[in-house]
């Protein structure tokens, strides 16, 4: 992105950091928890969900260029490897998009930022299925 100074804007930058990804996995996974189409995701992840959101913090903040603390922490981010082992279709994909989309509505008050992370994160989530459509 290009903020108004013409510099090249990093998303973490642009959306202000750490704090407000934060926010957003927060408002995600209560999306996850409430959403009824996000019930079978919500399904596949633990009960206790603060090392998950822990995790998923350091990766969108990483993701979206700010500090590589998921990286130096896990390695390699290797996305759908470590996602093998979960049944991810059309169904899920578009779950997780839905509740992300209404995450970002609640947090992300900049609407070219929203555009921007979901436009960016479409094609990823897609890239995760691991089963046919049909």
């Amino acid at each position: 992105m290009t903020g108004d100074s013409g510099q090249k804007t990093t998303l973490y930058q642009w959306i202000g950091g750490m704090e407000p990804i934060g926010r957003l996995v927060e408002a995600f996974y209560h999306q996850m928890d409430t959403v009824p189409e996000a019930r079978d995701l919500r399904a596949m992840h633990p009960v206790d969900l603060a090392e998950t959101k822990r995790v998923l913090t350091l990766y969108l903040a990483q993701w979206m260029g700010g500090p590589g603390d998921y990286s130096a922490e896990r390695g390699h981010p290797r996305l759908r490897a470590r996602h093998l082992g979960f049944r991810i279709g059309e169904a899920e994909r578009d779950a997780w998009l839905l509740c992300m989309k209404r995450a970002l509505d609640e947090t992300i008050p900049d609407a070219r930022g929203r555009q921007a992370i979901l436009g960016a994160l479409a094609p990823l989530a897609d890239f995760m299925r691991n089963q046919q459509a049909g």
